[in-house]
């Protein structure tokens, strides 16, 4: 009977033979069915390999599990292509012809095959039937005595956590709670990945979250305690479904020096086959030690597989597994199982360690005893161990790396071990360089997306402040765990510490205030990250200061913070910090500083993205930087054009709004001025010169500075207006017409204001009458700017307790939305609502209805003028006066 079923369809090309066998894979191991799993794969590999290469059409792949065994189906498109087989006869073929292989390989390992057409597909299939076993055994192991079983806690605590369909904790047992300090109110409903510290790339190898989506899957990372540490765990994820159908996934987890608890264990030879101790170190056995390894695209999984069963294959107390820089000069620690893996992380050691016969990575080495060549494994000091086996790891004669195993009794290994060990590293060699090659340009995919992802981002703003921010977000915690950045304002000043970023938003205050102590790095042109050891040295020496403060008052008195936090703040920076130069126009106008956690180092790969991203935020910093010089410059200029504070003028209410049009103008072609020209009288302009922007502005500072000087020297409104035009005139090329009404204004004794004015093709003045009439209140006349001889002539005005002159720009009266047009009848509906209210509420009612009128903002510079006179107030105890 059939008991569950699973089927994919694979596209004929030839990376699908790769992902055939790992959907095989995980269903099978999802089924708990690992007996079979690496038989099935092998038939799987090579019947798609029909399918896909030879067949050359998608091949559709089922798994049906029944009471009896697994059921294997392989269906292509192509039933014309007969496979070469003769029934009658059971002739295979050759074993050395290119065909047929396949089906070699499907009569020894399969309990039964067979093959079957149809007019559409041909389907060839297999079955594994399940091995005769104990009910309740399903593998076993050696007796073993007392002192060669692992070492675990007084108690093994196996924490229960299961995750839902959404990545979310649904159940977190009391061993949960026990090992990682999180009661289950406090975890449950929260993603897994909050509390997961994946030791983990960006960009490359297998996450938590792709992790859970496997059917069966094993291996370690961390979880963040409550009390803020990392704890390192083995888990066990099985992937299960409810009756409802929904997916969920259980966790099983230990301390990972506890991982035997749930490891599974590595096949062996068959008990009763004749090997005993001495047939333990054949190749053969070394080879069938990594067998079943991860997918060589996850490399970080493949090499910590290959780290974990080098130790146990040579009974070792721990292993290393070291990968090749480009050029071959240096090794770098990917993956150890016994040592301090999270402090040797990427951490270099060079190819040639030392003089004599064992200094060489390149050629397989022995060391009885370490502590008769100190440092001849630099990786290995201060670790305990006394006895290691090294061997290289070699792709066509080019080496990719070294695998090591260390005891910590001396004479442990010999030449045979580093035999039955080198042969085991060059069958794995390959898969290793592959997975490195794969993880090599999906990192360089990665970091080109991240390099376009941060060019758009700090091209996007030209504020210092915004791009400091941004650097630091930008390495924090993709690149760094935190950030600072120093910044030089000029060659002659010390670098300043301008922002500090860490992942742990608790310990800024803390990272800043010891960076604060640091002197500053020093500023180099010279490019790429070179080591600073300072942060990590004044960390420690306040770390060391607290414990002994501490320990100096007691438990009863140590204070209920303070140390605690001087101690996170040195694990937060205790690790490796490197400083980035930052040079644009070749000054170093600041560095970026980048520190991990304690003992980490950082790898080759993000040390150049860093460089890169470095010279990309230099340029930017720079840019932010001249842009507000030069916008502190303009800025200053345009407050220059801009008259001073109003001046008071008696009996008379004077209130300007102007808007500038353009992004960071501050003055445009429109402009006002309100100022005393003697005793009791005032002059007041609001013009408007042809254009925007700093052409026009600079206009704006001629009429503005002429009109004030003319009208001081006591020269009338008419002739005022007619040495302007000529001044005007007189700049040639950069002369630019102007529309500009100006007046002269007194206030008189019995409360009105009497006005004369100039209309010099400017929108007319309005006048407002206290009964809500409006009207003209000057004659238009010739514009500025564009003709030699003007005759222009002034108009009187008397302005009445109420009354209100307003003068605008055509910035107001041209506000336009699609065909519509405000003007000036449209400005004088709005005037005539501003009855009663004073200059400053006629002003901005007008700016209201104007903003209000389009949608889109005012692309034309406004100038609103309004002058009201008031009328005389009441006393409370008498009767209003009548007209």
């Amino acid at each position: 009977m059939i008991t569950a079923r699973a089927a994919a369809t694979f596209d004929p090309v030839g990376r699908s033979v790769a992902s055939a066998r790992t959907f095989v894979r995980d269903t099978l191991q999802g089924w708990g069915l690992g007996d079979i799993v690496d038989d099935a794969v092998v038939l799987t590999s090579e019947l798609v390999t029909n399918a896909v290469v030879h067949a050359g059409t998608a091949a559709e792949v089922s798994c049906v599990r029944a009471d009896d065994g697994v059921r294997v189906e392989v269906a292509d498109r192509y039933p014309e292509r007969e496979l070469p087989v003769e029934n009658a006869g059971r002739n295979y073929g050759s074993p050395d012809r290119e065909g047929g292989r396949g089906l070699l390989l499907c009569a020894a390992l399969a309990s039964r095959w067979g093959v079957e057409y149809s007019a559409a597909r041909k389907r060839v299939w297999f079955q594994l039937d399940f091995p005769d076993r104990p009910a309740g055994t399903r593998s076993a192991g050696p007796a073993l005595p007392p002192e060669a079983l692992p070492v675990t806690d007084a108690r093994v605590r196996v924490a229960v956590v299961q995750i839902d369909h959404t990545a979310a904790v649904s159940s977190w047992n009391d061993d949960a709670r026990a090992l990682f300090g999180h009661a289950p109110e406090q975890v449950v409903g929260k993603p897994l990945t909050d509390l997961a510290a994946w030791p983990h790339t960006p960009g490359t190898g297998t996450g938590i979250a792709e992790a859970l989506q496997l059917s069966r899957w094993e291996g370690s990372y961390g979880i963040r305690g409550a009390d803020g540490r990392i704890i390192p765990v083995y888990a066990s994820h099985l992937r299960v479904r409810n009756a409802d159908g929904e997916p969920s996934t259980v966790c099983l987890l230990v301390r990972d020096h506890e991982r035997a608890v749930l490891q599974s264990p590595v096949r062996g030879p068959a008990a009763g086959d004749g090997t005993g101790p001495a047939d333990r170190g054949s190749p053969a056995d070394a080879f069938e030690v990594f067998i079943g390894s991860p997918a060589p695209d996850d490399l970080d999984g493949l090499l910590q597989r290959t780290v974990e069963r080098a130790r146990d294959m040579l009974d070792g107390d721990a292993a290393y597994l070291l990968l090749a820089t480009d050029d071959e000069t240096e090794l770098e620690v990917r993956a150890s199982t016994g040592l301090p893996s999270a402090r040797q992380r990427f951490a270099r050691v060079p190819v040639e360690a030392g003089s004599g016969r064992y200094g060489s990575a390149r050629m397989p080495a022995v060391h009885e005893d370490l502590t008769v060549v100190p440092g001849a494994v630099p990786l290995l000091a201060n670790t305990g161990m006394r006895s290691v086996v090294t061997v290289p790891l070699k792709v066509e004669g080019r080496l990719t790396g070294s695998i090591g195993v260390a005891a910590e009794a001396p004479g442990r290994y010999t030449n045979e071990e580093a035999l039955r060990l080198q042969f085991a590293a060059d069958r794995i060699a390959l898969a290793v360089e592959s997975a490195r090659l794969t993880e090599l340009e999906r990192l360089r995919r990665g970091s080109l997306s991240f390099l376009v992802e941060a060019s758009d981002l700090l091209a996007g703003t030209l504020d210092r402040d915004q791009t400091l921010a941004l650097m630091a977000q930008m390495t924090v915690p993709t690149l760094a765990t935190w950030c600072a950045v120093y910044t030089i304002a000029d060659p002659s000043s010390d670098p300043e510490l301008s922002y500090v970023l860490h992942e742990d938003e608790d310990r800024i205050d803390g990272l800043k205030a010891l960076l604060a102590k640091v002197p500053p790095p020093e500023p180099v042109l010279a490019p790429g990250a070179r080591v600073w050891s300072a942060p990590a040295e004044a960390a420690n020496a306040a770390a060391l200061r607290t414990t002994l403060r501490s320990l100096n008052l007691g438990d009863s008195a140590r204070p209920s913070s303070g140390p605690g936090a001087t101690l996170a703040t040195a694990a937060a920076v205790g690790g490796e910090t490197v400083v980035l130069p930052l040079v644009a126009r070749n000054r170093a106008i600041g560095m970026l500083t980048l520190g991990k956690p304690t003992d980490e180092h950082f790898r080759q790969e993000i040390l150049e993205l860093a460089e890169d991203l470095s010279r990309r935020a230099a340029l930017a910093l720079d840019n932010a930087r001249l842009y507000s010089e030069r916008t502190a410059i303009s800025q200053s200029l345009q407050r220059s054009l801009l008259p001073p504070e109003l001046p008071e003028v008696p009996g008379v209410e004077v209130e300007v709004i102007y808007r500038a049009a353009g992004e960071g103008n501050e003055v445009g072609g429109d402009f006002y001025d309100v100022f005393p020209i003697r005793d009791g009288a005032y002059g007041f302009a609001i013009g408007d010169v042809c254009g925007t922007g700093p052409e026009a502005a600079a206009v704006t500072g001629l009429a503005r500075h002429a009109l004030r000087l003319l009208a001081r020297e006591g020269f009338g409104g008419p002739a005022v207006l007619e040495r302007l035009n000529a001044a005007i005139l007189d700049e040639g090329a950069r002369s630019r017409f102007l529309t500009l009404l100006y007046g002269e204004l007194w206030p008189q004794p019995d409360g009105s204001a009497r006005l004369k004015v100039v209309c010099a093709g400017h929108p007319l003045p309005l006048r407002l009458r206290p009964d809500g009439r409006v009207e003209p209140a000057a004659e238009p006349q010739p514009l500025l700017g564009v003709m030699d001889d003007l005759e222009l002539y002034e108009e009187s005005v008397t302005l009445d307790p109420g009354d209100v002159l307003l003068c605008v720009t055509d910035g107001v009266t041209e506000r336009r939305e699609g065909s519509r047009m405000l003007g000036d009848d449209g400005l004088a509906d709005v005037l005539t609502t501003c009855t009663g209210l004073t200059a400053g509420a006629v002003a901005a009612r007008v700016l209201r209805a104007v903003e209000r009128f389009a949608a889109a903002p005012p692309s034309d510079d406004m100038a609103i003028l309004a002058m009201r006179v008031p009328e005389p107030r009441t006393a409370p105890d008498q009767p209003p006066a009548r007209n």
